[in-house]
């Protein structure tokens, strides 16, 4: 197996060695205080056109500010971009019928109007340099693989190879389309086409065959290009490639952009999202699963946390030593942001260096009925007796061969499971266009896209925009991994 990959020089945020954010551009100071100086000449002129009266001054000092502030926010933040544009538009007509209803003319009216837009058009300009620098130091660019080979699952997805004719897709680009057929070996299949002189390797299926493949490109050292075609494609997601094209993550063989992410491990075999161990591995074996998975969790788990259920068995390293009789463990390739125990949501970054790990384990019958209503509302991390951390390595011990989901597929194994993170072990690629960042990164808090950022900006500091964790690449251990994230406006 290839040695462990060393990361691009410089860090993913151009920061220095102590972490701290690379200053920001001229352009971006300028910007920053050209938006501070009209925002303030704007309401100022607000507050002179309505003079007269107290409370016309109030209303469109108020309007005027929050709706610049609100264009501000649906610039920069992908979460609360609709309600801040829904927002703004009132804010600003507001602003506008206070100048008309206190009789100022079109003058007026238009001098208010170009100065709201124009301290948000700076203001936009100034925030998203730390997100465009983020990404575009995480990806660099590189030429088109020469002799590309993509392995094709054509049962994966309900037919997704054929729907969207991939095969034929591929040869149009050059790529050679290897179809996976029953009895052969997917990991022999991609060994032969590294044997054949393969200088870039794909998958086109779901995340458990993303997986087999990934592996062996990391072990030859080729860049590997997932193309979505399995059922939810988690791993397309959090690497940011679009999952509803999987023609255009082909393009990914072309002129496209890499960077190197970390790779799970359990007893020597990769895995590309995550490990579950006991009844959701169980949970995961189940017909009902995949059409329908919290409806599924929530009515299984009142059986397999039961009164009745067997001995859970589970017995895991944690961060404060042993936890005994834990009924679930799940084991991620990096941290998750955690929505539900019938699926993660995804992963602010694929190169922390670390595993994610969460435990759960039902003290009293009476916490059977809490933990299902706040798995149903998403919030499972709410219940007192579910863990989180992060590691390096995590041992899972002391127990009769256990169900395990490794990336959604069921298997049994034996203890003790061994799993250990693999930093910067596989290069991808995607192609230009994709996004680049999972929804976790790319949704932010409200709180950043103020005037607060921008006078940081204006004193050669960054925003706030980007967390200190996303941008140094790795998250800090404070027990709400992936809650922070940032946007990123297209």
């Amino acid at each position: 197996m290839a040695a462990k990959r060393s990361r691009a020089p410089g860090r993913p945020d151009g920061s220095d060695a102590s972490g701290r954010a690379g200053k920001p551009p001229m352009g971006a100071r300028v910007a920053a205080a050209g938006s501070i100086v009209v925002a303030t000449a704007t309401l100022a002129t607000l507050a002179l056109l309505t003079a007269r009266d107290l409370l016309y001054v109030t209303g469109s000092l108020l309007t005027g500010a929050l709706g610049i502030s609100a264009l501000w926010i649906a610039a920069t933040n992908r979460r609360w971009r609709w309600w801040a544009a829904v927002a703004a538009t009132l804010l600003v007509g507001g602003a506008v019928a206070i100048l008309v209803i206190d009789r100022r003319g079109i003058v007026a009216v238009s001098v208010a109007l170009a100065g709201i837009l124009g301290a948000w058009a700076l203001g936009t300009v100034a925030l998203r340099w730390e997100v465009r620098r983020v990404l575009d130091e995480r990806w660099h660019p590189v030429p088109a693989a020469r002799r590309g080979v993509v392995i094709m699952n054509p049962r994966s997805g309900d037919g997704k190879v054929a729907r969207c004719n991939l095969v034929d897709e591929a040869g149009r680009r050059g790529i050679e389309a290897v179809v996976l057929e029953t009895g052969n070996d997917l990991a022999q299949l991609a060994e032969d086409a590294a044997a054949r002189g393969a200088d870039a390797l794909g998958m086109a299926g779901g995340d458990g065959s993303q997986a087999v493949v990934a592996a062996v490109a990391a072990a030859h050292d080729l860049p590997f290009v997932c193309i979505p075609a399995g059922t939810r494609n988690h791993f397309a997601l959090d690497c940011g490639i679009d999952r509803s094209d999987p023609v255009k993550a082909l393009d990914a063989f072309g002129p496209a952009r890499e960077t190197t992410i970390d790779l799970g491990e359990v007893n020597g075999e990769v895995f590309v999202n995550n490990v579950s161990l006991g009844l959701y591995a169980r949970i995961v074996a189940s017909a009902e699963y995949r059409e329908a998975k919290q409806r599924t969790v929530a009515e299984m788990l009142p059986d397999l946390l039961g009164p009745d259920a067997g001995p859970p068995g589970l017995t895991v390293d944690g961060p404060d030593g042993p936890i005994h009789g834990a009924q679930v463990v799940q084991v991620s390739n990096n941290p998750y942001s955690l929505s539900s125990l019938s699926g993660f949501g995804s992963r602010p970054r694929l190169d922390t260096g670390a595993l994610g790990v969460a435990t759960l384990s039902i003290h009293r019958p009476s916490d059977l009925n809490r933990l299902i209503a706040l798995e149903v509302a998403g919030h499972p991390e709410r219940y007192e007796g579910w863990r989180q951390w992060t590691t390096g390595e995590l041992v899972v011990m002391d127990s009769p061969p256990v169900a395990i989901a490794a990336d959604g597929e069921a298997r049994l194994r034996t203890p003790p499971l061994h799993f250990v993170i693999r930093p910067g072990a596989l290069r991808i690629r995607i192609a230009h266009g994709q996004p680049g960042a999972s929804p976790a990164f790319l949704l932010a808090p409200v709180g950043v896209s103020t005037l607060l950022g921008l006078s940081r900006i204006v004193r050669g500091r960054p925003s706030g925009i980007v967390p200190p964790d996303l941008r140094a690449g790795s998250l800090e251990d404070d027990g709400c991994y992936g809650t922070r994230a940032t946007p990123w406006s297209t």
